[in-house]
């Protein structure tokens, strides 16, 4: 299901820009799609300069600071370098880029498109992680190791037009802090930069907090790359949420970014987009074909068990999280492994703007939104939950913040979710949208063509609003195939003045939504206390799963939930299409991405 892309240059700066190919301002239902994305191709990013050979104990800085553009700085493959080494800004421009990169051939790596694993840094497997191919493990990499709690690269202000190649990036092992293994230096910015075909990583049991901190830099891409051991500990820790790649925040304009074909693993978000205090907000952001992950062992009670020196668990969030970000496309990826704990309930996927509040900060981001955001062909397996849309407000009780800008138009649709189970410490329902905001609540929301099975003693749609609210409206839920759980359409709280404190499907709905259309569903398991004239008219109930016509159900967790040809849903869409998601466009949109 991937895009073609129309790219051009524009000639101040030179600048190369792709365009996706339903042209600007294309749309995925409501949601605007993003308008432009980085072509991350080593043929579009050439040096073409001189050679730099820089081999172990050699001044890698002195190389570094005397690169101009267009110039190629070869590391030797198999050494280490140890400290904070400083890209430094050049004026260079789209013919002109400063690669750093491994002395080995580009034979040696995989191919341009395909992800590299730590087989090429020599490791054959990780423990707990799904295997990758590797029959002959060799390290062709060059290794980055951090020195103190300040990362192995730091990009200096105004640097730009950098690409890194066949690196490995990692921190020491059993020191104090939790580094950002790429970023920008404080008040700084970066522009045009590309992670290419890396290992990015911390350690077993140390905390890291991130591997790129994307916050100051805009037109990046992280591609066909593998993010590991990203973690803070509970109770002892010094950060309290780690991230693979994070954003948004601060008093520049990020984006434009691309995150594709890459193994994303983090105990917190493995993307994060917001979450601090911020200015602007991030645009034309697209993550794609990525492998989003927590391995089991981090989950306490698990054995076997890894957790933070001391034994203290990670602290686990979701797999993605969007507070403030506009224009997001999420696609053909695999969400696999989340679990709640730790204040959180254990959904993959948050979509919530944020003016975030803490103790030590107050209403830092009125101006952070989340809108156009589009998820499809994306596998979510293993996990207490499935997708939140809310605008709700940052803080607890008396220490409730102000809200956020706006959170609108979402696009949610070929999304398959299964074994989303209790058992991961959570409510184990597809859905949830809520509003805690006085004015301006969570509006056009579109979830289309979807294939879940919630927990039995989970729900379908989890929804919250107090009456006094203005109501949640522009509701699309339709063409989907599901069961709904015990709790099918459930309150979150607000006791008796929330708008689905009844529980009945069509009244929550009435109560909750100023205007919404739910209708040409296939509702798996109904429970007997919410009869067909309990929901909104003209939807297809199913008394079991075996009713509905899956290929192979297999208990609704990695099945194959393609529909047979006798299927009483083949073609009921109001489209034509199957009901649920399109099976064989998302079995081929993630080949090869786990």
């Amino acid at each position: 299901m991937s895009h073609r892309f129309v790219c051009f240059l524009l000639l101040v700066p030179m600048i190369s820009v792709c365009l996706f190919a339903q042209g600007v301002g294309g749309y995925d239902g409501p949601a605007q799609l993003p308008i432009a994305t980085m072509d991350s191709s080593m043929a579009q990013t050439p040096a073409g300069g001189p050679l730099i050979n820089v081999n172990a104990g050699d001044n890698l800085q002195a190389a570094l600071n005397s690169a101009q553009c267009g110039a190629t700085i070869q590391l030797q493959a198999g050494a280490t370098f140890t400290g904070s080494f400083k890209l430094p800004a050049r004026n260079c421009d789209s013919n002109h880029w400063i690669i750093v990169r491994t002395s080995s051939p580009d034979s040696a790596l995989p191919a341009e498109g395909q992800r590299l694993t730590p087989c090429y840094a020599g490791v054959g497997s990780l423990p707990g992680r799904p295997q990758y191919p590797c029959d002959n493990p060799q390290n062709v990499l060059v290794k980055f190791v951090a020195k103190g709690i300040t990362g192995p690269l730091v990009l200096q202000n105004g640097a730009n037009h950098y690409r890194l190649m066949g690196l490995e990036l990692t921190r020491p092992t059993g020191t104090k802090g939790a580094p950002n293994l790429i970023t920008v230096e404080k008040g700084g910015t970066a522009s045009f930069i590309v992670l290419d075909r890396s290992w990015i990583h911390g350690t077993t049991a140390d905390e890291t907090q991130s591997g790129f901190n994307l916050s100051g830099t805009n037109n990046v891409a992280i591609v066909d790359s593998y993010f590991s051991d990203f973690h803070c500990t509970a109770i002892t820790g010094s950060c309290t949420e780690a991230h693979a790649l994070g954003g948004g925040i601060g008093n520049y304009q990020d984006g434009v970014y691309k995150v594709e074909d890459n193994f994303l693993e983090s105990s917190g978000q493995a993307v994060m987009f917001g979450g601090g205090a911020a200015t602007t907000t991030p645009t034309d952001i697209t993550i794609r074909f990525n492998h989003f992950f927590k391995p089991w062992q981090w989950m306490l009670g698990n054995s076997p068990f890894q957790g933070g020196v001391g034994g203290n668990p990670f602290i686990v969030r979701h797999a993605l999280e969007l507070k403030n970000a506009i224009r997001v496309l999420i696609e053909n990826n695999l969400m696999e492994n989340v679990w709640g704990g730790f204040g959180e309930s254990g959904f993959a996927v948050l979509l919530n703007p944020k003016n975030q509040h803490t103790r030590q900060d107050t209403n830092v981001c009125p101006i952070c939104a989340v809108t156009d955001v589009t998820v499809r062909y994306t596998h979510i397996i293993h996990a207490s939950g499935g997708i939140v849309i809310s605008t709700v407000l940052s803080g607890h009780g008396a220490r409730d913040g102000a809200p956020a800008l706006e959170g609108t138009r979402f696009s949610i649709h070929d999304v398959v979710m299964d074994d989303i189970s209790q058992k991961y410490v959570g409510e184990g329902s597809l859905f949830l949208v809520a509003n805690a905001w006085p004015t301006n609540p969570v509006n056009t929301i579109t979830i289309n063509h979807i294939t879940g099975f919630p927990d039995p003693s989970g729900g379908l749609l989890m929804l919250g609003n107090l009456m006094s609210n203005p109501q949640m409206y522009g509701f699309v839920f339709t063409n989907n195939l599901a069961s709904v759980g015990e709790f099918a359409v459930w309150n979150i709280g607000y006791g008796s003045n929330s708008c689905a404190r009844t529980g009945v499907p069509i009244t929550s709905l009435d109560n909750c939504f100023a205007s919404y259309t739910f209708d040409t569903n296939a509702l798996i398991s109904v429970p007997s206390q919410f009869p067909q004239s309990s929901w909104p008219t003209g939807n297809l109930f199913a008394p079991d799963p075996d009713s509905v016509g899956f290929a192979a159900y297999d208990g609704g967790n990695g099945g194959d939930y393609t529909l047979e040809p006798g299927s009483p849903y083949k073609n009921m869409g109001t489209d034509g299409k199957d009901l649920g998601a399109d099976i064989a466009g998302l079995n081929q949109a993630l080949a090869g991405v786990e």
